[in-house]
């Protein structure tokens, strides 16, 4: 590349600095250093000028946005695992190629599904609340007050087992969980027998059984409110359930009315429907318990950051070294 043209990068958020000083020792990289989430014109002036466009989960690039590219633009490097923000079919209708940043984020959002898994049930939040925002009012230890729910000997069904899906499984084992879990195929045998797992074809019989569901299913057309009102009413009435995959996933409107209604015991939400609004009612059921809300952190570690910017770069490099990135996203074939 030394002996060629930079090319030019449009970088849409801000991203952590050795990753931003790395694009601009090997690109001409435009930052967004405020962190000021760009406007549709803003983009559309970028596709119009730059060779890259290196957007985030929060930037919808659709076809509308793609058709405006100029002809210069020849890769679309998301910073982000999922790519359901951009619309891949229409950028290969225009000779543009997409990337993403898969299997870095695996271990941390597991971790953090575990972290609701746990919350959850075990009224973490409610109970340093108790602490914080009315000091002077704990009377102390009691035998009845404040009680949770176990979650050693439950059932834990996992809707999606990739590899965060099979990440979340092998926490859970270790605390003692059943794994169940639904997906669009089975996994191989030699998982399902470390994990000592359970598949269930039939997500709806799966829903029935189990006392805590974990979303872990990608975003797309299929699995739109894939939980809803229906299926939300067949979990048991002292079930929860936990996202950290995608908010359209869910019904929100009918979670929030399974909630209330007690037909659900609690849930542990990462992602939301309409982010970055949050709907009120849920942050009502969050004030009274029912609810952990959490803003879109389940990947939010230094060290996956870091890892994500290292694969963009090296996307757009491998690409203009005139190879093939290796972290493409083929387009449909339908």
């Amino acid at each position: 590349m030394t002996n060629r043209k930079r090319p030019k990068v449009y970088i849409t958020r801000k991203l952590p600095d050795a990753v931003e000083t790395r694009m601009r020792e090997l690109f001409d990289a435009e930052l967004n250093v405020d962190d000021k989430p760009r406007t549709q014109p803003e983009l559309v002036a970028a596709v119009k000028t730059a060779d890259v466009l290196v957007p985030t989960v929060t930037d919808r690039i659709d076809a509308a946005l793609i058709e405006q590219a100029g002809p210069q633009l020849k890769l679309i490097a998301s910073f982000s695992n999922g790519f359901d923000h951009i619309d891949v079919d229409a950028a290969a209708r225009k000779g543009i190629t997409v990337t993403n940043t898969p299997n870095v984020l695996t271990e941390d959002t597991a971790d953090m599904t575990m972290a609701l898994i746990l919350a959850v049930p075990r009224r973490l939040v409610e109970g340093a609340r108790i602490l914080t925002d009315k000091p002077g009012e704990w009377a102390g230890w009691s035998p009845t007050w404040m009680l949770g729910r176990r979650i050693w000997g439950k059932r834990i069904g996992i809707i999606g087992m990739g590899r965060i899906g099979t990440a979340v499984a092998r926490r859970a084992k270790a605390f003692g969980l059943s794994i169940h879990y639904h997906n669009r195929k089975r996994v191989n045998p030699a998982t399902e027998d470390e994990l000592e797992a359970t598949y269930w074809d039939s997500l709806d019989q799966m829903l029935a059984r189990v006392d805590i569901v974990s979303v872990n299913c990608p975003s797309t057309p299929a699995t739109f409110h894939l939980l809803s009102a229906r299926r939300l009413a067949l979990m048991q009435p002292t079930s929860y359930i936990v996202n950290t995959a995608r908010g359209d996933i869910i019904d929100e409107d009918a979670l929030i009315n399974c909630l209330r209604q007690g037909k659900i015991a609690g849930a542990g939400l990462d992602v939301f429907e309409n982010e970055p609004a949050v709907n009120p009612k849920l942050v009502k059921l969050a004030n009274e318990g029912k609810v952990v809300l959490l803003p879109h952190t389940g990947s939010a570690t230094i060290e996956g950051r870091i890892d994500m910017g290292d694969k963009v770069i090296i996307n757009i490099r491998t690409y203009f070294d005139g190879h093939r990135p290796p972290n493409r996203v083929l387009p449909s074939r339908t």
